[in-house]
């Protein structure tokens, strides 16, 4: 039974260490991107976008 309870503590530790890793695995391509200057910009404006949109969106969600 012992080694149950170890098996069950260590389910967290792994999915965050897998969460990580998908996280990184999905940002890799971002981070290639700013090596190119044209594209830095354009995404630059991009990010900026989608999170002012979401700002708005989520402000007239919640009525503010």
């Amino acid at each position: 039974m012992d080694s149950f309870w170890k098996n069950i503590i260590r389910y967290p530790r792994f999915f965050i260490s897998s969460l990580v890793g998908l996280i990184l695995v999905i940002l890799t391509p971002i981070k290639n991107l700013f090596k190119v200057r044209k594209l830095r910009i354009v995404l630059v404006i991009a990010l900026c976008l989608v999170f002012s949109s979401l700002y708005f969106i989520l402000r007239n969600m919640f009525g503010l």
